[in-house]
């Protein structure tokens, strides 16, 4: 297993953050035979990704402030995200030039449908112009986006399988595309259902819910992954079990597609 540390929001990291982290998934009885660099500290590598995207043609400037892409009329999904409209796409170089600020970088995308059968949901289609439009690859000050970043890592580390959140599965049509681009294999997908309160509220460590370090004083390891594996779907009841023994029942079958509304007190 590879642990990698995802912390291209540096606003939000820090080595200690990091550390929590680790001791948090040991805690779990997650352990790991090796840790890459954190993506912090590969911009090289995603520069040199990103470079050949470049040659391709593929890539252009994008000065459109973040008031106008979720202002009202920009055109929507129906789950309140913004479609890019293209609007810098055409920009000649004097326009360009017109700005006095810096610019995002924006991935030009076809109109094509992209189809995959996703380990939990099944199957699904998305069209990356009708659904998305260009998405963005590196934002104004340098730093390289999600999309680019996961892209290069997980086929650098031999990555055959993904694993992630259901709000996450928009991302696999964008990844699809620069795997395709990038000569990348694509991986398997798999989308677990969402964490929320039983009053519906989607949880998040940026609302410090369910915090680790709290429930580690209520609970044991065990007692803590017997709870969701119920709740996931994987047990028939919310006994405590361990990390290694989910693993040997553990089947995709058994995994719930929808979300999950939990109360462990």
């Amino acid at each position: 297993m590879v642990l990698r540390m995802e912390d291209l929001d540096t606003e939000r990291t820090s080595p200690a953050l990091a550390e929590t982290l680790r001791q948090d998934l040991l805690w779990l009885g997650l352990d790991w035979d090796v840790e890459t660099p954190p993506q912090s500290q590969r911009s090289h590598i995603y520069e040199e990704y990103f470079e050949q995207l470049r040659e391709m043609g593929l890539i252009y400037p994008c000065y459109c402030t973040r008031s106008q892409l979720h202002s009202v009329n920009a055109p929507h999904l129906s789950d309140g995200t913004y479609v890019y409209p293209g609007t810098c796409r055409g920009l000649s170089p004097e326009e360009q030039a017109a700005f006095d600020r810096k610019p995002a970088w924006r991935l030009m995308v076809p109109d094509k449908k992209w189809e995959f059968t996703d380990l939990v949901q099944g199957r699904s289609c998305w069209n990356l112009a009708s659904d998305c439009g260009d998405f963005a690859l590196r934002r104004a000050d340098g730093v390289f986006l999600y999309q680019l970043a996961v892209t290069v890592d997980d086929a650098l580390a031999g990555v055959t399988q993904v694993v992630r959140g259901a709000d996450l599965i928009s991302s696999v049509p964008r990844q699809m595309y620069l795997q395709k681009l990038l000569g990348f294999p694509h991986p398997e997908y798999g989308h677990v259902p969402m964490l929320r309160s039983v009053d519906g509220r989607r949880l998040s460590k940026r609302d410090k819910d369910m915090d680790l370090g709290y429930l580690q004083q209520r609970m044991s390891a065990e007692e803590l992954l017997g709870k969701l594996a119920n709740a996931a779907g994987l047990t028939d009841r919310p006994e405590p079990v361990s990390a290694r023994e989910l693993a040997v029942e553990f089947s995709w079958s058994k995994v719930r597609n929808q979300d999950i509304y939990l109360e462990l007190f």
